[in-house]
């Protein structure tokens, strides 16, 4: 199959802004080989401070659910409208807002229509739903993109350090997808960003620098890794009620040890999980990887593997996600299934991974 060009976009639980990536790849199904040509990151603030609301659970109309979802899809069509220019485009895959997750209930707001109309291409959303409908947690819904992405001669874990961290257990370049797994393993950048929130009023600790300036608290720690601990136990994917924050709220730490605790805690118990398979590179993507605070812990708890970022793959590390929200879409458009039952729990399925907004014509 000849060259084909795919936008992905993604907007993660943290709300911090919606990434898009360029793509373009060779090959199609499992044979995909993919380049990230161009990735932007856009500001939600038009939209952000409702999303929020919705996310949090507050009483809103079908009027302003819906008005939201246009102003959304508007919103990325905006966006993604320069990725489009002078290219022939074969797809567009839009993940949406998660506002509420237990599966089998789960919705990712967005009104994908707009996007069509702007780019005049196919557009994949709702990529969650065939999973979900075959009986599937519908997460982590990224393990088979990232072994297109990543697969290497070495056993690598994918760590994406999110509002919720996930990891991707790929299996040596030998083996083919039947032995990937992957799951959610904790709250990540919802307990950091809560900590900053409370320590230092601000909405994210920028690079770590407040935790790298505070002591880490060992007892608490441990009652933190104890929480963790049962997060990663539960078996399920991570969504709505789980972000943890209640024990940030609680916490009678001073500022910046509070934020240095959280950081030590969370990361050393994802180090720990990325290398339990005796995996030993461990690529790290997402938001968190600028916290510095947050990568020494992890490699705290993976001392033996490598830990590098993803950009050091070529994939700068906030456009892992939606540079995989393309691989998505282009096997939704080949007809392969996007996720794996080995990592989701889902069955057989007799639709097609994503719901379609044709380009007329």
């Amino acid at each position: 199959m000849s060259e084909r060009w795919a936008i992905g976009a993604m907007t993660g639980t943290s709300l911090d802004a919606l990434d898009a990536s360029l793509v373009r790849t060779e090959g199609s199904g499992l044979n995909l080989r993919v380049r990230v040509e161009r990735h932007i990151t856009h500001a939600l603030d038009p939209v952000r401070a409702r999303l929020r609301a919705a996310c949090d659970g507050a009483a809103m109309s079908a009027k302003d659910f819906a008005t939201l979802a246009l102003d959304f899809g508007r919103l990325h069509a905006d966006a993604l409208a320069p990725l489009a220019e002078r290219r022939p485009i074969a797809v567009a895959a839009i993940h949406g807002q998660t506002v509420f997750h237990a599966p089998p209930v789960s919705w990712q707001l967005l009104n994908p229509w707009p996007i069509a109309q702007r780019l005049g291409c196919a557009v994949a959303s709702d990529l969650r739903g065939a999973d979900l409908a075959a009986g599937g947690q519908g997460a982590p819904i990224t393990p088979l993109a990232d072994w297109i992405a990543f697969r290497h001669t070495k056993a690598t874990a994918i760590v994406n350090l999110g509002g919720f961290c996930n990891i991707t257990w790929l299996p040596a370049a030998a083996q083919g997808p039947a032995a990937i797994r992957g799951a959610d393993i904790c709250p990540c950048n919802h307990l950091l960003d809560a900590s900053a929130r409370k320590a230092l009023g601000v909405p994210y600790d920028a690079d770590g620098a407040g935790a790298r300036a505070g002591a880490v608290s060992e007892p608490e720690v441990r009652g933190l890794a104890a929480l963790l601990e049962r997060a990663e136990a539960a078996g399920r994917s991570l969504g709505t009620g789980d972000e943890a924050t209640g024990w940030v709220e609680a916490s009678k730490l001073p500022p910046h040890a509070l934020l240095a605790t959280v950081a030590h805690a969370v990361g050393v118990h994802i180090g720990r999980a990325a290398v339990r398979a005796g995996h030993d590179r461990v690529v790290l993507a997402g938001g968190g990887s600028r916290n510095a605070a947050l990568t020494a812990a992890i490699r705290v708890g993976a001392p033996d593997a490598e830990v590098l970022a993803s950009a050091e793959l070529g994939v700068p590390v906030e456009a892992r996600e939606s540079m995989e929200m393309a691989i998505l879409g282009l096997l939704a458009l080949d007809r392969t299934p996007i996720t794996l039952p080995a990592v989701t729990g889902r069955g057989a399925s007799r639709c097609v991974d994503a719901v379609w907004c044709l380009r007329a014509g």
